[in-house]
């Protein structure tokens, strides 16, 4: 990689060219900078202490409602266990709400969704905007069984 420059013969003061790398200081400089990281990592994680008040049991004998669910499959969509279908959805999730419970509007209760791992984003999303149109807001993603 390096030639030697001047007469033949060389003395013995001649050092010549030297084309290794000395990766010693880069060496000590990452170790340095490892040794910062692994102490200053541990005080910048902040833990945030919260006063949570205490989950408190409904009194026996209450009926807890079961949420409204959508499914969707790749064989149809389902309110429940009852098939609909995109157009009906909408009428078909307000009259579920209004059997469930007559007193809230239907637009104000929650409704959850679930999608199958095969059905296409496009439909998940037609689902979400049909609801968005009819005024549903309150929409829950469920990526687990319940």
């Amino acid at each position: 990689m390096g030639a030697k420059v001047g007469g033949g013969g060389g003395s013995k003061f001649d050092l010549g060219q030297n084309a290794d790398m000395n990766v010693t200081p880069f060496v000590d400089v990452m170790l340095v900078l490892l040794i910062i990281f692994m102490v200053s990592i541990p005080a910048a994680t902040v833990s945030i202490k919260l006063d949570l008040p205490p989950a408190i049991p409904p009194p026996p004998g209450t009926v807890v409602k079961e949420p409204t669910l959508i499914n969707i499959q790749r064989g149809g969509l389902f309110i429940g266990d009852q098939p609909t279908a995109l157009e009906r959805l909408a009428g078909d999730l307000t009259a579920q709400f209004q059997r469930d419970d007559p007193n809230t509007p239907p637009t104000e209760q929650r409704v959850y969704i679930r999608a199958d791992r095969d059905v296409r984003y496009g439909d998940f999303m037609a689902v979400m905007n049909d609801l968005q149109g009819n005024g549903f807001y309150q929409v829950a993603l469920i990526n687990e069984e319940l």
